[in-house]
Parts: structure tokens; C-alpha cells; sequence
């Protein structure tokens, strides 16, 4: 069985298809590489650069490759930029999506594994996140992959097509120190880009309701995110029933102050943050539970909070260095 990944060259992505390949599944990537990057994909994994827009380009590649599953990792995945760029958003995420489930229904291929995020949850009202926590996303970005689970399902329910979506946080460090985080967005690399270049990293708020007054969030290995990925695939093609949804997440979270402590301890670096305001917004706390991926997926935090800033820490090194 083969599986094509959208986005395998990306971060997320090529976690994914390294993860794939360890297990022994055939595995072919089409990537645009607009925030990908070739060399993170294996030599011996097929590389079509490509947007998932291309419909036509996305059927040859499912007939080509005979392929029998999609990971559906590609998207426009910045939350921030989405309120400014919605239409762009909206191509990228539900136009691209629906290119996607397009072109499997006119090849036969009825598995997917869909990439989805905890942003479809928006501000909720508890602070522990179920998946039956309401869905309320409060950016395009959020509406753009809750629109693309309705369109899974409605599709499920239209044709047979077998689908799951993964929910989750912040994802951060790396699997191994050649698939670096190079998001200009996410927490990790900004923090480590300021260290490195001599700039103190910021605080955003300490007067939270938390334990040490700064947000407390949910952060998620992204090697154990592409394993969640992997195993959702496994039980698709052994034809095991799964939940529309699962999120992925720890129960705890840890907070911005936590993470700062931890920079400085793994990077040698001493620093304290500068203090600014507190976004208008931000809540105090929101973490999701990952009990039902636990109970399906085999999901678990296999890595510390210090273990994911090393390999987040290794990879930048090892960037620097090339």
C-alpha cells in the first residue's frame, strides 16, 4: 500500500514520511515547496513538486504511485497571517482540500488522514479541551480546517470515504537534527532565532490566572505527532473503525515562563525575558486531552518538555552549521 503525503517536505510533513518509510510503507510526496524544502525529503521517497490545487496533477500522481491512502499535511498552517490573508487562506486550505477529495473520488482511492488543528476550538469556555468541546474557530485559519473536516465527513457519508482528522496544539523540536522547524511563526525557532542573534525573547502577560502567572499551553513532540499520523493510517488501511476526530495532547501543558526556563537551560544561554502586555484574547490556559488517541492511536507523550527544546536546540545548530 502506498500513502501520499500533501506537504511532505515541510516540517510537519517530512516527520510524517520519515516516520512512514521506518515502518516499511511505500510512500510518495507532492509538494509545492512554498514553505517546504526538498532535502527533507528521503532520496528514495518520490518528490512531485506540485500544488494540490492542481487537480489534474493530483490524480496522476494518486494513479502513477497506485496509491491507496492520502496524508493530507498541506495547508496554509499560520493562524496570525490568516486574519489578513483570508482568501489566500481559504485556496490554500478548503480549495486545495476539496482538489484533494476530488481527485481521490475520480482514482478510487476512499482513505485519508487529515491534518487538522486545535484552532477549530477557538477560545473555549473550559480549559481542558475534549473533543466534544464546542467547535468556535476565531481565525480563517480555523474555519478553513474545520469547513475541510465537514468536507470529510459529508464525503464519508456521500461515497465511503474512510477519514480521520488529528487536532492539535503547538508542535515543536524535531525528530532529527536535518528537519528543523524554519517557521518565521512558531514559538521555538522565534525564541532560538533571538537567542542566537543576540535579542532577549519576550513574555506576552504574567498576570494569568496560572501557577506562575504566564499562559499555560499544550505542546506536542512533533515526532509523536507523526507517529499519531502514521498509526491513524495503519488502522484506515486494516480497516478498524475510528472517530471522526481525535485530539492530540498532553493534559497538563506547560507554561511560556516554563519554556523560557528551559531555553536557557538547554541552549547555556542566560537571559531574562523582556515582560510585555498581555495579548487582548489570550486565555489563561488551554490544554487538550488525548485520552481517545490513546485508546486508538497508541498516542502518548514520549518526550519532556527539556528533551523537545534539545532536539529543538540540535536542529538549529545543526541549520547553522550546514
Amino acid at each position: 500500500m502506498t500513502w501520499l503525503v500533501t506537504g511532505g517536505a515541510g516540517y510537519i510533513g517530512s516527520h510524517v514520511v520519515r516516520a512512514l518509510v521506518e515502518v516499511g510503507l511505500e510512500t510518495v510526496v507532492l509538494d509545492d515547496l512554498s514553505s517546504g524544502h526538498a532535502g527533507f525529503v528521503p532520496a528514495d521517497v518520490p518528490l512531485v513538486r506540485g500544488s494540490i490545487l492542481d487537480t489534474g496533477l493530483v490524480r496522476q500522481v494518486l494513479a502513477e504511485h497506485q496509491v491507496s491512502g492520502v496524508i493530507h499535511v498541506a495547508g496554509f498552517k499560520y493562524a496570525g497571517v490568516s486574519v489578513t490573508r483570508p482568501l489566500h487562506t481559504y485556496q490554500q486550505n478548503v480549495t486545495g482540500t476539496l482538489s484533494v477529495l476530488e481527485a481521490m473520488a475520480t482514482e478510487g482511492v476512499d482513505a485519508i488522514v487529515f491534518s487538522s488543528s486545535a484552532a477549530v476550538y477557538g477560545t473555549p469556555r473550559t480549559d481542558l479541551v475534549t473533543e466534544s468541546t464546542p467547535t468556535q474557530p476565531e481565525s480563517p485559519y480555523g474555519e478553513s480546517k474545520l469547513i475541510d473536516e465537514w468536507m470529510l465527513r459529508d464525503q464519508g457519508r456521500a461515497v465511503g470515504l474512510r477519514h480521520t482528522s488529528l487536532r492539535y496544539f503547538n508542535v515543536v523540536g524535531s525528530g532529527t537534527p536535518d528537519l528543523p522547524d524554519t517557521s518565521p511563526h512558531n514559538l521555538f525557532p522565534m525564541v532560538l532565532d533571538a537567542l542566537t542573534t543576540g535579542r532577549t525573547p519576550r513574555i506576552n502577560g504574567t498576570d494569568y490566572d496560572t501557577p506562575d502567572g504566564t499562559c499555560v499551553r499544550d505542546y506536542v513532540h512533533v515526532a509523536d505527532l507523526a507517529l499519531a499520523h502514521v498509526a491513524a493510517a495503519q488502522a484506515l488501511a486494516a480497516g478498524e473503525p475510528l472517530e471522526r476526530v481525535y485530539n492530540l495532547g498532553s493534559g497538563d501543558g506547560v507554561s511560556v515562563r516554563e519554556i523560557m526556563t528551559a531555553m536557557a537551560e538547554v541552549t547555556g544561554i542566560a537571559f531574562e525575558p523582556e515582560i510585555a502586555a498581555r495579548r487582548p484574547g489570550d486565555p489563561d490556559r488551554i490544554v487538550t486531552s488525548g485520552e481517545l488517541a490513546a485508546r486508538d492511536l497508541g498516542w502518548t507523550m514520549r518526550h519532556t518538555l527539556h528533551e523537545m527544546v534539545a532536539s529543538a536546540w540540535a536542529a538549529r545548530q545543526a541549520r547553522t552549521a550546514a
